[in-house]
């Protein structure tokens, strides 16, 4: 008997409806595989098959063909054991096929019988739900991750029991509801990080606001102890909450890394990535022979952050120069060419030269015009270009260290922040893709970042004594368009073009 079952594949951050055909027939015993499944898929026949057993089911002593549809998709991922089980069940005539054509299935199944979570269960439940299928079947610990997408009845279950149960007897049980409130996955700890632990350093506490509130990059230059990563770690408790429409784009992204495997429904942070200086290009922009996501996807709508930037090999921060410019990365490969959102803020911390202590007013440097001049050969220009605020970081007084008075609290810097982005809002309501002042192109400059005389003289003699490129200037301009929103102002007056030119002094020092 023939029997086909509904599961899904991961293509980049999409999928694709995979069906699952299962023939048993008279012959030897035996199972045979066929549409390219990878080790996991192949290794799901003697799962199954102990599954089956120790569930107290008939594993069928015929030969069992399995085709999973399209052929030349390569399948890959434990994800397939539920579907090829349930077909061979419905294929030996063991549990009811009413419910196999309108219905998805995805888990893994442990030789026990009960069902392990996978990866990529909300995408697929997307694609899912526009092509028709009315009902998922998914492990119990994916539930609430799957039930985010409405239109699509979602049923989580413990093990294959409940799961032939449910196919017998439909009407015992009830779908999943979504949990607004609850059961939601927090991408970082950093939220109860506050700037109010953080003494003095104005110049700094004042970067970190502009770059929140237009989603600037920045990169902090100072000596060691100066509290560079201290005040980047503090970043994401002043940035606004993520929108339902960005916390979707982030949970695609969390879940097909399986990064969400019990670990609630939908993202409400905004993400938070610190790799190593240790890490590969294709560990930051993503890749592998079926490429999955870096982490500079992961940090979607969220921070990248670098600590140590210089101690990054140059090829790899080389990497991030066009997912910077172009907001997505792609990723090609001979069988297939995926694309992955990449809209995220970078923040940097280095040293300003390899003793630490160049400029330092307290601490002599010890390194040579030659190795300092070395040390910064690893931030390429185009690099250096594209990071909006660069601030030098200087070491605390002794009065300022030893002082007992607080900072602001990050909770009133984080209502200026949105107010900002309210202000930014009202202004991109007719631009869908533009979600901050960071991101606007040239077009957007023209119509909302217009100079007058004094403001465009400043301009032009700060590009002759820098030497600033086009690109920098359109950058100077990005943040004074932030500083404005801040000040609640709709014009670009001097005082702001001036705030903006003193964050570019830093692009090539040595």
């Amino acid at each position: 008997m023939l029997a086909r079952v509904w599961s899904g594949s991961i293509v980049g951050i999409d999928a694709v409806k995979v069906g699952v055909e299962v023939d048993v027939s008279g012959g030897l015993p035996g199972i045979v595989m066929l549409g390219l499944p990878d080790a996991a898929v192949q290794e799901s026949k003697e799962r199954v098959r102990a599954t089956l057993k120790n569930t107290g089911f008939a594993f069928p002593m015929r030969k069992i063909v399995i085709n999973l549809t399209p052929a030349d998709l390569r399948k890959e991922g434990p994800c397939f054991d539920l579907p090829i089980s349930v077909g061979i069940l419905a294929a030996s005539e063991q549990v009811s096929a009413q419910l196999l054509g309108d219905h998805l299935f995805l888990g893994e199944v442990s030789l026990d019988g009960s069902l392990r979570p996978v990866a990529g269960v909300l995408p697929i439940a997307a694609t899912a739900q526009k092509m028709g299928i009315t009902g998922l079947v998914v492990p119990v610990d994916n539930a609430q991750e799957a039930s985010v997408v409405k239109g699509l009845t979602v049923y989580g279950f413990k093990n294959i029991k409940e799961v032939t149960n449910f196919l017998n007897n439909p009407g015992g049980y009830q779908p999943v509801e979504f949990k607004d409130t609850v059961e939601t996955y927090h991408t970082t700890p950093l939220q109860s990080a506050d700037l109010r632990e953080v003494k003095g350093q104005a110049h700094a506490r004042r970067a970190l606001e502009i770059a929140a509130a237009g989603g600037h990059n920045l990169v902090f230059v100072g000596p060691p102890g100066s509290g560079k990563t201290m005040l980047a770690r503090r970043l994401p408790g002043i940035l606004p909450p993520l929108g339902f429409a960005e916390a979707l784009e982030v949970t695609r992204i969390h879940s097909v890394a399986g990064l969400l495997k019990n670990r609630g429904s939908l993202v409400r942070d905004r993400p938070f990535r610190s790799p190593h200086h240790s890490a590969s290009g294709p560990s930051l922009v993503g890749g592998g022979s079926f490429p999955r996501p870096g982490e500079i996807s992961l940090a979607h709508q969220g921070i990248l952050f670098l600590d140590e930037l210089t101690e990054f090999k140059r090829d790899v921060l080389e990497f991030l120069r066009q997912p910077l410019e172009d907001g997505y990365v792609t990723i090609s490969r001979t069988r297939q060419s995926v694309m992955f959102p990449a809209q995220f803020t970078l923040v940097a911390s280095t040293n300003p030269c390899p003793c630490g202590y160049y400029g330092d007013t307290i601490q002599q440097c010890t390194c040579s015009p030659s190795k300092r001049e070395q040390y910064w050969a690893k931030l390429s220009g185009p690099l250096m270009d594209r990071i909006d605020l660069q601030v030098a970081v200087n070491r605390l007084k002794p009065e300022e260290i030893t002082q007992q008075s607080t900072g602001e609290a990050s909770e009133s810097v984080r209502q200026r922040v949105q107010q900002a982005r309210d202000r930014a809002s009202v202004r991109f309501q007719e631009e869908a893709n533009l979600r901050c002042n960071a991101q606007m192109q040239s077009r957007h400059m023209h119509k909302w970042c217009r100079l007058d005389d004094a403001s465009r003289n400043l301009l032009e003699s700060a590009i002759r004594k820098l030497g600033l490129s086009a690109r920098a200037s359109d950058r100077i301009l990005k943040v004074a368009r932030t500083i404005a929103d801040l000040a609640a102002d709709d014009e670009l007056k001097p005082q702001y073009v001036a705030e903006a030119i003193q964050y570019r002094t830093i692009d090539r020092m040595q």
